[in-house]
């Protein structure tokens, strides 16, 4: 391969890099579309038999106890429209129907999307690298040049595992309530 052919090839993959990033922020945003739209998800019950048939076992046993309900307030003289009642509710969106769950939700998808995007632009600023490498290292004369295209540290290797007690003794007076469990 000639050098005009590498340099090239190099060029078209940044441009295939940054097109597939720019494909990774648009796939965020169609994840965050789609959770969206399963938050807002209404599910009637209408419209499957099972769920109409249980609705409509609730449905008479509440009828029932509010009978009951009313007999007893005769009973003891409390007036109709005084008297307590029940009622079946059906939650079309169970517990996405609370705002604090939804938020809740929205928080934890939030932090995997924005994982899922970094892990995308890291793999594709990984391939993109180590394809240009790869174009390089046949061109290298030099036992010194090769080794060179080898030092570069890994993520890994710059930010290792956090310790949850090496962090408490790392505020102001220590914090003696986190103990790591065989340390």
């Amino acid at each position: 391969m000639t050098r005009h052919e590498r340099e090239d090839l190099r060029r078209l993959y940044r441009y295939q890099a940054t097109l597939a990033k720019t494909g990774a922020a648009q796939r965020a945003a169609e994840l965050r579309a789609d959770f969206e739209e399963q938050l807002a998800s209404i599910f009637r019950f209408d419209d499957d038999a099972i769920w109409k048939a249980v609705t409509e076992t609730a449905d008479a046993a509440v009828d029932e106890a509010d009978k009951r309900i009313a007999a007893r307030c005769n009973e003891l003289g409390i007036p109709e429209r005084f008297r307590p009642s029940l009622h079946l509710s059906w939650y079309s969106r169970g517990e996405n129907a609370s705002g604090k769950r939804r938020a809740e939700l929205r928080k934890v998808a939030e932090s995997r999307i924005e994982a899922l995007e970094k892990k995308a632009r890291y793999d594709i600023d990984n391939w993109c690298v180590k394809t240009q490498a790869a174009l390089i290292k046949d061109s290298l004369t030099s036992a010194q040049a090769a080794a060179f295209l080898e030092q570069m540290p890994t993520a890994e290797q710059l930010m290792p595992t956090l310790d949850a007690s090496r962090i408490a003794s790392l505020l102001p007076g220590g914090n003696p309530l986190i103990e790591v469990a065989g340390r």
